[in-house]
């Protein structure tokens, strides 16, 4: 292991974090990633040394020789834009990206090919958080131009998006497969060249009862009941995006998947 010990006048210890960051990350190109104690914050974790007198900071310097670099994933949330769609059941992918964002500390404030865009980690790994801003039929005029421009292939572009066809606050984590009527996978699998092969996060949103049209159905906003436990079923969400990131889709997949409680089973756990 190298030790570069660097002046605490530095330049570089002026930065902003986010910069340093930066420095760190896998996607650094080039072979020495260097990490940086940071010594304002977490003193307790702080390395100092002394030398003449003055104060510097140690740096570690590794090779990325022991280690394979992480490949980025884009995590796209389906939903349609604007206040009037905020908080309805068509809007839980865009829901599901907002809680990511929010555990993660993940800023969503680029535009960028027709969506609304967050750069960061999530278990160490890159990732791009994306809510198209196409209205959901249109979805795939986004993502797909997304995932070109990137370079991520499809195997590593998670959708995730409202299901009729589950019961409400149900989560599931498929490595691939079809539309299920849904038009904003339609449109997205289209833009991919009919591939189904991308993972996908199904929320349930359950179906409407007696003869309501589940068009209206789906534009309805949430009971106050019902928005308790999705905000519960939307915290475990982030804990299976963080087991996709550090583990794989295969061991996410085998081990994560959410059913719904029953009030006795969260009775019990309390």
């Amino acid at each position: 292991m190298q030790i570069m010990i660097l002046s605490s006048s530095n330049s570089l210890l002026t930065t902003p974090w986010a910069r340093l960051q930066r420095m760190c990350a896998p996607s650094l190109s080039g072979s020495t990633p260097v990490l940086f104690h940071n010594f304002p914050q977490q003193r307790q974790q702080r390395s100092l040394l002394l030398h003449d007198g003055r104060r510097y900071a140690a740096v570690v310097i590794r090779s990325c020789a022991s280690s394979a670099r992480p490949s980025p994933w884009l995590l796209v949330g389906l939903g349609n834009p604007g206040s009037k769609y905020q908080g309805t059941r068509h809007n839980v992918g865009f829901e599901m990206i907002d809680a990511i964002a929010q555990a993660e500390n993940i800023s969503l404030t680029t535009i960028q090919h027709k969506a609304l865009l967050g750069k960061g980690y999530v278990g160490g790994v890159p990732v791009l958080l994306a809510k198209p801003q196409t209205y959901m039929n249109l979805s795939g005029e986004s993502v797909g131009p997304l995932s070109t421009y990137y370079k991520i292939p499809v195997e590593r572009v998670l959708v995730i998006y409202d299901d009729l066809d589950l019961e409400f606050a149900v989560m599931r984590l498929l490595p691939k497969g079809g539309h299920g009527g849904h038009n904003g996978m339609k449109n997205l699998m289209h833009h991919f060249k009919g591939s189904r092969e991308f993972p996908r996060m199904r929320i349930g949103i359950g179906r409407p009862t007696g003869t309501m049209d589940p068009r209206a159905y789906v534009l309805q906003k949430f009971s106050s009941s019902e928005r308790e436990e999705l905000d519960a079923s939307l915290q475990r969400g982030v804990e299976g995006v963080r087991l996709l990131t550090e583990k794989g889709l295969e061991r996410a997949v085998s081990t994560w998947n959410q059913y719904r409680k029953s009030k006795l089973a969260s009775i019990q756990e309390l």
